[in-house]
Order: structure tokens, then sequence, then C-alpha cells
């Protein structure tokens, strides 16, 4: 029932053929990211590398690199799961079928901790310098931890019921960190760690806070789950995982993971901060060097035959796209019980998650209307842009599932048509100014700072969506080579953007005058302006993350025919996005030639990786 270890998923899964042994001598600097992100793109095996170079641990990668192998690793406990989430979305399921009273308490059961004396996990003791060091991308700050749990209770009321475990990158070395004394902890806005944080400002004190590595793979699951309030991260590890979680309990320490394979523990000053970065992220760009808290080291214990595992994130898809879709599966369904009238949501993973939500809500209340107009989707659209993480989004498409009942929101396309079919620019753009985003996304005027749009649309179709380019198109002076990227969807290349003014740059001004509505562009309902339109149109991913991860709505939306109207800006012409590279974005990611040629040479034949990559 569910693996109480990584080592035991390690050999299951090398029994089942899922796992693939790398006993060449690599690089944990740059040439195991790159292996790992290669096999994962390949939809490869979980790799176990035994001789990482400089390193005495073995290292674990691409463990949850597909959907199918992360079903897998929980087959155990899936179905209690999908029975508990049935309950909570029908009750009724206990009458209609008894059997389940006898399998609920069971599963229940494993929500709970268990207190034990001692584990494995305090066999061993090393410092920091002793960990795997491994770096991802050519420009990052140091090696980090990409696969931590990082654990933190209340200061003001310290039991497991209001403990945090979260997912927050660590990073080992580098910058002004003092070496086996000093860790850097990033984490963001509306994790649960900085309530406890401020706890601990509001008392003057330190707070503790340990750092696990491996274990249980539920553990790791857990870390990243977007639970409720109140529901503790290791109830639902022990639910995942089929067994409740075994924790060490230690006088004036924090519990310990008792099968976790490395721990980390220490206090942090909440008074103190150091810069951390640079980091290769999941939004495909650099996250740069801002000041964060310091974690100062007490102990660093591992567990005997302890395994190391790691990801590396980037441009999306990466490692953490499973994560995602895992997530939606067991959660998915839940959603719509927490906002009355929300049918589904999806946040786009190629966007780069946060800066992308798509959603399906319900026009109910004006059916007699003539012409329907969004109405209960903004007010579905304000509870969404409330919900925990789900609030740094920055562009949010909403429309009435009554338009299309079969209308599936992961077909990108379809659902893209579906919107811009309906949308009205005049009316069906709600903005919200100054406000907070993803601490990663840097298209914003600060760290954490941003804008968000709404964009609300029902109705029957007012669009025809062209799928073509005008053969008699004409654009202004600076701007070339239009391509589609969807019907009715063009990118544009611009002149480059070398002084950024928000909301006013003279470039994307003088295209927006230029365009009569006679042009035959103006059928066109999007345009977006970038660098490359070829590289833009080429995919569907490639747009969703140049359109999305470069504009920041407040600043770089503008419209053809555009107006101001009691305070609410709409155009009545096509809605144009500056999605150009700013001078103030981060840097986006590269690979390093040379690594990547001797990954090469793994997947040629006698290579390592031969038919793999």
């Amino acid at each position: 029932m569910g693996y109480r270890t990584l080592a035991a998923a390690v050999a299951d899964l090398e029994k089942q053929k899922h796992l693939l042994r790398i006993e060449a001598e690599l690089d944990p600097y740059l040439e195991i990211g790159v292996v790992q992100r290669r096999v994962y793109a390949a939809g490869g095996p979980a790799l176990l590398f035994t001789r990482p170079k400089g390193c005495r641990f073995p290292l674990l990668g691409n463990l949850f690199g597909t959907l199918e192998r992360t079903r897998f690793i929980f087959r155990d406990t899936l179905a209690d799961i999908e029975l508990l989430v049935r309950l909570k979305l029908d009750p009724r399921e206990l009458f209609r079928r008894p059997s389940v009273l006898l399998k609920a308490p069971l599963a229940a059961l494993n929500l709970l901790p268990k207190r034990v004396g001692s584990g494995p996990i305090m066999k061993n003791r090393i410092t920091i310098d002793d960990l795997p060091k491994i770096v991802s991308w050519p420009r990052d700050g140091g090696p980090f931890v990409t696969l931590p749990q990082v654990y933190s209770e209340s200061a003001a009321s310290p039991r497991f019921r209001q403990a945090n475990l979260g997912m927050y990158r660590v990073q080992l070395s580098g910058n002004d960190y003092l070496l086996n004394e000093e860790v850097g902890l990033h984490y963001q806005i509306h994790r649960g760690i900085g309530a406890h944080h401020a706890e601990a400002l509001e008392q003057g004190d330190p707070f503790r806070v340990s750092i696990f590595v491996g274990g249980p793979p539920a553990m790791t699951v857990a870390a990243v789950m977007p639970l409720p309030e109140g529901m503790p991260e290791l109830s639902f590890a022990g639910l995942l995982a089929g067994h409740r979680m075994a924790m060490v309990t230690r006088d004036d320490h924090l519990p310990l993971p008792a099968e976790a394979d490395f721990c980390i523990t220490g206090t942090v000053d909440p008074t103190r901060t150091l810069p951390e970065g640079p980091f290769g992220d999941h939004l495909g760009y650099y996250s740069l060097v801002h000041d964060f808290p310091v974690l100062k080291v007490e102990e660093v214990f591992h567990r005997t035959g302890a395994i190391w595992p790691f990801t590396t994130v980037g441009r999306p898809p990466q490692e953490d796209t499973s994560f995602g879709a895992f997530i939606h599966e067991l959660t998915g369904d839940l959603i719509p019980t927490v906002i009355p009238g929300l049918k589904a949501v999806h946040a786009v993973d190629a966007a780069g998650v946060h800066p992308l939500l798509l959603a399906l809500g319900s026009e109910r209340y004006t059916p007699y209307a003539e012409r329907r107009v969004p109405q209960e989707l903004l007010t579905i659209a304000n509870a969404i842009l409330g919900q925990g993480q789900l609030s740094l989004a920055k562009y949010l498409f909403i429309v009435a599932h009554e338009d299309a009942p079969d209308l599936n929101i992961h077909d990108i396309p379809a659902f893209f048509r579906h919107v811009l079919e309906r949308v009205d620019w005049r009316r069906d753009l709600h903005f919200q100014t100054r406000t907070t985003i993803d601490t990663l996304d840097y298209s914003g005027e600060g760290l954490n700072r941003g804008s968000k749009v709404v964009i609300a649309a029902c109705g029957p179709a007012l669009w025809n969506l062209p799928s073509e380019i005008p053969p008699d198109l004409r654009l202004p002076d600076g701007f070339s080579a239009p391509r589609i990227c969807l019907p009715g969807i063009v990118a544009i290349n611009g002149p480059p953007c070398t002084t950024h003014r928000p909301g006013e740059d003279r470039d994307l001004e003088r295209f927006c005058r230029t365009i009569p509505g006679s042009n035959p562009l103006a059928t066109f309902p999007l345009i977006v302006i970038v660098d490359d339109s070829d590289f833009t149109a080429r995919t569907l991913n490639n747009f969703l993350w140049v359109t999305f991860t470069r504009s920041n709505p407040a600043a770089d939306l503008y419209g053809i025919g555009a107006a101001t109207v009691a305070k609410h800006w709409g155009c009545s012409g096509p809605l144009v996005i500056d999605a150009r590279s700013k001078p103030h974005h981060a840097p986006p990611l590269e690979d390093d030639p040379a690594v990547e040629k001797r990954v090469d040479e793994l997947g040629a034949p006698g290579g390592a990786l031969h038919g793999i990559i």
C-alpha cells in the first residue's frame, strides 16, 4: 500500500521498466539537468544517476516525468482519493453505495501523522557542502534544491494542524551565503510559510524551518498541492501514500519525516534577508537577484542509502507540467464547489501557469434578456481572482457554459475561437491596475507588481475570424511580417522596444492610429505585436508563451478605436497586445551549446541514452 521510502519506489519502477540507471559519470553542473530535460521531452523513463561527478549520493531525475508514471506511483490510493472527492461533491453517495461507509473511514485514518521517537533520517550527519550541487542553467547563482519540502509551523500555535509544507526553492551556496551555515529560502506571495514569517516578525523571534528531500513520493506531491487553508499537507501526504506519515518528534525542534532521505534544519530570522538567485524558472526566463529570507543551518541529516531527487524547470512543458496535470485530476472536480457558478478553470501551462487562466462559468440569472451580456461571469471572475494562487493570474478569459455546453476548456484553439467570436472590446475588458502578479513574472513594473484583465464574453457571435493574411494588407512603417497564430489572431513584427512607456508607447500608438476601420487588419479581433512573428506563430505553445509572459495588461494593451467612457477603457476595433521584449524583462533561458553537444553523444549509438533521446 504505497511506497514508504524513495528507495522502494526506485526499486519497483526499475523492476517495472519505468526507470533507467545511468552508470556513466555525468556532471551535476548543467549536464545532468540537460539530460533530464531531454528525457522528459521524449516522454522517457525516470533516471537514476549512479555516478554524478563530485558527489557521493545517487541522483533521481524525471520521477514524475509522465502522467502515466505518476498515476502508477500512486496506483494503490487513487481510488481512495476519488472516493473522498465524490463524497465531498455528493454526500448521497453514502446512501447509494453503503459499502462506501466501510472504505471512507479507513482512508481517513491516514490523515493523522504518526509520532515516533526515531527514524532512519537521523542515522547520519553531514554538512551542506556534502549535498549534491545541481546547477540547471548557465546563469544560475549557485546550486539549488529543486524538489524541496519546506516545513514550518505557526509560532503562535506550533502543531501540525497549523503547519505548512511547501515547495519553495532553496539556494545551497553562492552569493553572500556563509557556506555550511546559511541557505536561501525563496518563497513568494500567497504561500503558507509567509503567514508563519509574519507571526514571527510580530513576536520578534526567529522561527524554525526544516527542509526535507526525498522520502515517500507522496510527500513531494503534497508539498505542491494547492490545499485549502486548514488542511495540512502532511494529512494529504498520508492519504496519497496510503499510510500515516511517521514523524520523529524532538524537544524544541520541528518534527522530521522518519523516512526522508535528507533533512536540513535551522531557524529564520524574520528581519533578515540576503540576495538570492538568479535561477532559471518555470516561465522560461531567469528570476533575477532579489532579497529573500535566509535559513541559519543547524543540522543536516541523511538516511543510509539516501537518494537525492531533483528536477529542472524552464519554459513549459517541463516535469512540473506533469505535476499540474496530476493535481488537476485529483482536485479539478472540486473547483465548482468552491465558487458557485464556476464550471471549470484551466491554468495554461504553456503560458507559464499564472499569466493565463481560462474559465467556464454560468449566466443563469437573466435567461429572459433579449441579448445576453456578461453579468454573472464578472462575479465568478472576481471570485476566481480571490482564490489563493489563482489570484496571481494576469489574463483571465471567461465564457458562458450555456453558449457552448460541449466546449472543452483544455482545447485552447477552440476556446480562443469561442471567445474571439463573441467578444465586444468596448464592453468586455475589465482591468485591475497596480495589483499583485506572480513573483517570477517580470512583465510588470516591479517585483510582485503588475496588473490583471478579465475578458468576459457571452452571447451570439459578433466576429467572423479570418484564417489567412489578406493579400492587400498594408502595415505602418516599422511593422512587418504578419503571421496567423490562430483564426482571428495575427502576430506582427514591431520596432524593437528600447524605452518602455507603459500604456504610451509611441510606436504602438502610431500603429493603432494608422489602421483605419477599412484596413483588412481590422477584421482580426486580436493583434499581437512581437519581436519575431515567425517564431510566435510557429506553434500554439510559442504564441501562448510570447503573448502572455511578455505583456502586462494595463501597460501593454492598446486598441484600434480606443476610448475611455466613464473610466471604462475599450476599443471598437481589434485589441492590440504589445508582447515585445522590454528593457526591464528578465532574460530568457538559453542552453549551453557545449553541454548540449555532450548530451547529443549520449543519445548516439552506444550511448547511455540511445533510443531515448
